[in-house]
């Protein structure tokens, strides 16, 4: 990690009159989440076939029993946020970064005081019957599906389903919708911990620079604008943007 970059960073974040985060699993790895792709990525283990919408709706049972095998392994009690999620928390709050957008369903920014989060493939806290609307958290879901081997069913006679996005469903448009507006008026928009391969979210990066912003990718791993961004990390997220912190 070259410090001249970190405070070059640090210094456009300073003058930006509106700047973003771009989350993916990589924020989370060293909090303990797996990633789903990749190596010792949970699709390593999971078909990820059996996480699509065609499936919950031809066989909520054998999906629900799938869903609560890939829960039990992707969350964890003793999870917490990790130095990452607490800088961009720390970013929001000191009026640095206006909104976070995250590709993760594991709750870790709101967790670390994150407020304004846009959860653009949803959450893994809640389902929601697709017949009433009706919500209930998902390890009351959970617990169903644990005692009786069958989806977890609503009052109205409908089937609950998690609110994450499935394989073959859209993003919640609301959230897309707002996504893309904070992205076209960011000055800055920093990319941490996401390979920038699934689109739409990894489209986000070149509507901030269509409208004449930089970007800056803190990844691990090479992501296609690795020769566009203004600015490219190939470090660890919880020790960048900590770094970024104190250099602000």
């Amino acid at each position: 990690m070259n410090d001249s970059d970190v405070t070059a960073l640090a210094d456009a974040l300073r003058d930006a009159r509106s700047a973003v985060a771009l989350t993916g699993a990589g924020l989370s790895r060293a909090s303990g989440v797996p990633t789903f792709r990749g190596e010792d990525g949970l699709y390593e283990e999971f078909d990820e076939s059996a996480f699509a919408l065609r499936r919950f709706h031809a066989d909520p049972d054998g999906f629900w029993r799938d869903w609560l095998a890939l829960h039990e392994h992707f969350f964890d009690e003793a999870v917490a946020p990790n130095a990452a999620h607490e800088s961009l928390a720390t970013l929001e709050r000191e009026g640095v970064l206006d909104a976070v957008l995250t590709q993760n369903v594991d709750g870790l920014h709101v967790a670390a005081g994150s407020e304004s989060v846009v959860h653009l493939h949803g959450t893994g806290s809640t389902a929601t019957c697709e017949d009433c609307g009706n919500v209930v958290d998902v390890e009351t879901a959970n617990a169903v599906v644990e005692a009786t081997d069958s989806a977890p069913e609503c009052d109205c006679g409908g089937v609950y389903k998690p609110d994450t996005v499935l394989f073959g469903e859209r993003l919640p448009e609301a959230a897309l919708a707002a996504a893309r507006r904070r992205a076209a008026r960011a000055d800055v928009l920093v990319a941490a911990g996401s390979s920038l391969t699934v689109d739409p979210a990894a489209g986000l990066p070149a509507v901030t620079q269509r409208e004449g912003g930089a970007v800056a990718v803190v990844n691990l791993e090479a992501t296609r604008y690795a020769d566009r961004a203004e600015f490219v990390f190939r470090d660890r997220v919880e020790d960048v943007l900590p770094a970024v912190v104190d250099a602000l």
